[in-house]
């Protein structure tokens, strides 16, 4: 298997496509890593700008390239010494639109289709006027409206002879044939012997579809070749489509029910990624489903064109376990394979999963915690308290939002599940009076407690130790939660979601059942636990927004330098290639903006002062003195979090009006998402037009240059910050670089990433000047290294200090793989009276070593205040700094000397 030394993740979209991939490969490949680890590339909807849209799994996207382009693209990697790692998409495709063929096949057909298994739909749920029905929730406004409106109509496509009724004229929604006597007619004598025929397809099941499909062929050379027929046809679609009452006829009659996107939460009858109506969840278990989504991507791992793949949303599979040994047993060829999983601060990665990790939130949050003082809890959480009244725990605040989730957006999986629970309940005497109702109220405060996203129990075992002891903590704290309900409903549940239910023979319930209602529950909690956490309630909870990370918990603020050790001390031990990330497409906030916001908590009394004097200046201009007109303080408080950790670099020294304008427009697309996703004051479905205006409107009295005493008070609070945030930076990217693991540099970062949220996150990157600056600063690197990284250290706002370190760290794991790859880890010790303010570890291989020290809370020695003695205790040898080409022997080496040049510094063993 060829393991990748360091990745660099691109983000392809019609902007950026193969040409321009190939075009980057001769850079990426100077700067070090050993693979591109590429978004998905197969085909998806038109515009998609993440590619996790996919409606093709054997075609590449074209809004990216040709075939050839990919083909130069992944010869241009290879001519450069480059491997590939693919994200791929198991979990669902994009559907809506025109764009997917296996959906629109299931529209046409519904049940009858081939593929109507292949989607995760519920053909017989409790809204019976859905029995045999799709509901397809994409509708602006309410079904009548639209369809008075005009906007659902009748079309004819001339090249393949089909008929479908379009929304809008982008969803495309097909006519199944057996109906289409109703647009043909019989005025017309070809018209009227193809309506005939259409009428008997009945009797060819079960070659209906091929039957269909050669009629349509029929149609197609009828209309096209005979002028009266397709003006007969043209003229019964237009009489079709101006009564709406005989359209609705004909809708009524189809396997789909087009509806206002509203009446998914309470009646959608498939699974979707999330409550995202137009990504619908794929049976990955079934081996034709399989078969089918990896049939490009198996063949490209065999051939060598990718070395990996990293799956996304491995949770929302029903059997992840089995679906990674699937993927083992698809080729001889070893690949390497990272899942995105995102693991609770007291949960591990299953041992028995065939995968070399995850794909790195755990360690986003590990390295942000240990550069966050805890020191500064108490004080910043009363700044917080002080300023916003906000005294709501964060765990009651996850619980609300996930309980908010349930009734809302996902309200009807849980009644599927409370159904489904009711039915197996019925299966035994003892358990038969556990009504829907009883079990759905049961079940919803189950998972509005999990303290992780999901458990595992499988058709081939019951659950796990760790599965045990949350199904027991989630138990018991739904039990206080609603102590109205009979215990033994929980006990019932308990027992159905750890498979004891079915444990002993002659239980009186079908062991199938059980374990795909326990199963389909799994895939419920993570979705719900995505959506109320990350999506609701980290908008919510604005203490420090620096910690409110995916996979983070932003309860715990900061972290010990012995966690910190403990965790790559395991990570060493059980998952070494595990991929590390920073950044990514999904993260709240770039990793410098992270890295400076963590500065905060140096100095959280100057920070709560700032907050008082920004607000006074806002709210005075306002005619808002007492602080109670909207926005909120909560609000507010996220405003200025989001300035001081995104201030651009080139805005510190002075500001423009036209950069302030650029600056703002993305603060404003960031401050929309948030109020929307907070959903307490606006949301997506309803936004509040009056609460945003204010919001936003506040925001562009802070960033007005003509009312600049905001800007006069805030600007020199920023540059400090940034400064001191600059040297948390080159920490976590040093820390990122050495421990174990496999580093993930996503696109840009390897200068300032000062992003948002998506997709400001996502913009595009300036390859000329990343690339301009390595060829100019190589030369000074390979001759004078401490001089040049001097020179970029005094000139830190331009991101050179930071490519400079990235790029001769990835140089230094070239030389030693095997070091970085499969080294040992050890605490180095720190002596004196600051060592808090710094860590350090030994890697070990055989008989190379490596020393890495890093410098953190900067902001406690800011003011020319020294390390007032501190030492790190080195072992016994020579020593080189990688950075300075200053050596050192064994013993007390003074923190004040090592950190001379750069606040980290690495040691290699001469």
């Amino acid at each position: 298997m060829t393991t990748p030394r360091a990745t660099y993740r691109l983000q392809f979209h019609a902007g950026f496509g193969f040409k321009d991939a190939t075009v980057v490969a001769p850079y990426l490949a100077r700067l070090g890593v050993s693979h591109v680890y590429a978004s998905p590339y197969l085909k998806a909807r038109p515009g998609s700008t993440h590619g996790y849209d996919i409606t093709d799994h054997l075609a590449l996207n074209p809004e990216l390239g040709t075939e050839d382009d990919f083909a130069s693209m992944v010869a241009a990697f290879k001519a450069n010494g480059l491997g590939q790692i693919l994200d791929f998409v198991p979990n669902h495709m994009g559907v809506g639109g025109a764009d997917n063929p296996l959906w629109l096949d299931v529209l046409e057909w519904g049940p009858q289709s081939d593929y109507a298994g292949w989607f995760d739909i519920d053909w017989d749920p409790d809204r019976r006027y859905l029995k045999d029905k799709l509901l397809v929730p994409f509708l602006g406004d309410q079904y009548g409206s639209e369809l008075k409106g005009g906007k659902l109509q009748v079309k004819f496509d001339e090249q393949d002879g089909s008929l479908a009724v379009w929304a809008y004229d982008s969803h495309k929604l097909p006519i199944c044939p057996l109906q289409y006597d109703v647009v043909l007619g019989h005025d017309d004598p070809e018209l009227d012997r193809l309506s005939d025929f259409f009428s008997d397809l009945p009797q060819w099941r079960p070659q209906m579809a091929e039957r269909a499909a050669t009629l349509k062929s029929e149609l197609a050379r009828a209309a096209g070749s005979h002028p009266s027929v397709r003006e007969a046809l043209d003229a019964s679609i237009a009489a079709l489509n101006s009564d709406w009452r005989a359209l609705d006829a004909l809708i009524q009659q189809q396997s789909w029910r087009i509806a206002y996107f509203g009446v998914a939460g309470d009646d959608i009858n498939y699974r979707r990624f999330f409550n995202i109506n137009d990504l619908a969840g794929i049976r990955m278990e079934l081996p034709a489903v399989f078969r089918h989504a990896h049939g490009r991507i198996i063949p490209m791992i065999e051939d060598g064109t990718i070395d990996g793949l990293r799956i996304d949303h491995i949770d929302g599979l029903l059997d992840p376990k089995a679906y990674i040994e699937d993927l083992r047993r698809a080729t001889d060829r070893p690949f390497y394979l990272v899942i995105e999983k995102i693991l609770a601060a007291h949960e591990a990665l299953r041992e028995d999963w065939k995968v070399e990790g995850t794909t790195g939130y755990d360690f986003t949050n590990l390295v942000l915690g240990v550069l966050v003082n805890p020191a500064a809890e108490e004080a910043f959480t009363a700044t917080y308290h002080d300023f916003t009244g906000l005294r709501t725990p964060f765990s009651s605040i996850v619980y609300d939002c996930k309980i908010r989730i349930m009734d809302n957006e996902m309200a009807s999986e849980l009644n599927s599940l409370g159904r489904d629970a009711g039915r197996v309940a019925r299966q035994n005497p003892m358990t038969s009076d556990f009504t829907k109702t009883v079990l759905q109220r049961a079940i919803k405060q189950i998972v509005a407690c999990f303290p992780v996203y999901r458990t595992y129990i499988e058709f081939e075992s019951d659950s796990d130790s760790a599965d045990k002891r949350d199904l027991d903590w989630a138990i018991t704290q739904a039990r206080r939660r609603d102590p109205a309900l009979d215990p033994s409903v929980f006990k019932f549940l308990h027992d159905l979601l750890s498979g004891r239910l079915t444990a002993k023979p002659k239980s009186g319930f079908n062991r199938t059942s059980v374990l795909r209602l326990a199963m389909k529950l799994q895939q419920y909690s993570g979705p719900v636990m995505a959506k109320g956490l990350e999506d609701t309630a980290f908008y919510r909870y604005n203490r420090f927004i620096a910690l409110n990370e995916v996979g983070g918990e932003p309860e715990r603020f900061g972290l010990s330098a012995g966690a910190f050790h403990k965790a790559n001390t395991q990570r060493a031990r059980h998952w070494p290639h595990a991929m590390l990330g920073t950044s990514t497409h999904d993260t709240k906030r770039g990793e410098d903006t992270r890295a400076r916001l963590a500065v905060l908590a140096d100095i959280p009394e100057e920070w709560a002062r700032q907050v008082q004097t920004w607000s006074r200046l806002l709210r005075a201009r306002r005619g808002d003195v007492e602080g109670n007109a909207p926005p909120d303080r909560n609000d507010e408080y996220l405003l200025y979090q989001l300035l001081v950790g995104s201030w651009p670099v080139e805005m510190l020294a002075s500001t423009d009006a036209e950069g302030l304008k650029t600056y703002g427009e993305r603060i404003k697309a960031t401050l929309e998402k948030s109020m929307r996703e907070g959903k307490l004051h606006s949301n997506w479905s309803s936004p509040d037009a009056a609460y945003e205006d204010a919001m936003q409107s506040f925001a562009r009295d802070a960033l007005d240059p003509n009312r600049d005493s905001f800007l006069a008070s805030f600007l020199p609070f920023v540059q400090k910050v940034a400064r001191l945030g600059a040297e948390n930076s080159l920490a976590q990217a040093v820390l990122k670089l050495t421990v174990p693991g496999m580093p993930d540099l996503y696109q840009g970062s390897e200068m300032w990433d000062l992003s948002l949220v998506d997709p400001d996150n996502r913009r595009p990157v300036d390859y000329d000047v990343r690339r301009q600056a390595l060829g100019a600063m190589e030369p000074g690197l390979r001759e004078s290294p401490a001089e040049t990284l001097a020179g970029l250290r005094d000139n830190w706002q331009d991101g050179r200090v930071k490519l400079a370190v990235t790029t001769m760290l990835l140089r230094l794991r070239a030389e030693h793989p095997a070091l970085f790859g499969d080294g040992g880890y050890e605490p180095l010790t720190i002596v004196g009276e600051r060592s808090e303010q710094a860590i350090g570890f030994l890697r070990t291989h055989e008989e190379a070593k490596l020393l890495v020290l890093v410098s953190r809370y900067p902001g406690l020695r800011d003011g020319g205040i020294g390390w007032e003695g501190t030492a790190a205790s080195l072992p016994d040898g020579d020593w080189v700094d990688l950075f300075s080409r200053r050596r050192y022997q064994g013993g007390n080496v003074a923190l004040e000397e090592v950190f001379a040049l750069l606040p980290v510094a690495v040691l290699v063993r001469s």
